[in-house]
């Protein structure tokens, strides 16, 4: 998509510094944190939201990237949230997926 911010990011259109990459993933740090870990997992493909995405090797390859980008990091205990149109929070419509860590997350959220 054009003028997408996460896809100039994916495409390295952007300067940005990736926590992880592989042939169908980014992450990056937040530059909005919500904690003190705040990395984000976008496919490189555009969907505008988690209501587009059809393709089970893309939901795997995210899935796969959040594990693996944990894993490097070291983070055991962690939440992820998929925020899905303007009203549920979403502000980039490029589906992603927030890891959140490093201080106790409250329940409910919002």
């Amino acid at each position: 998509m054009e003028n997408c911010i996460f896809c100039k990011i994916a495409n390295k259109e952007i300067p940005s510094t990736l926590v992880y990459e592989d042939d169908a993933t980014v992450a990056f740090n937040d530059l909005n944190p919500q904690a003190p870990v705040h990395i984000l997992v976008i496919p490189k493909k555009h969907f505008a939201s988690l209501n587009e995405l059809n393709d089970k090797n893309t939901m795997s390859a995210l899935f796969t990237a959040v594990q693996n980008v944990t894993k490097k990091l070291g983070i055991t205990e962690y939440r992820t949230v998929i925020n899905t149109g303007e009203s549920a929070g979403q502000t980039v419509f490029h589906l992603h997926i927030h890891i959140l860590a490093g201080r106790p997350l409250l329940w409910p959220p919002g």
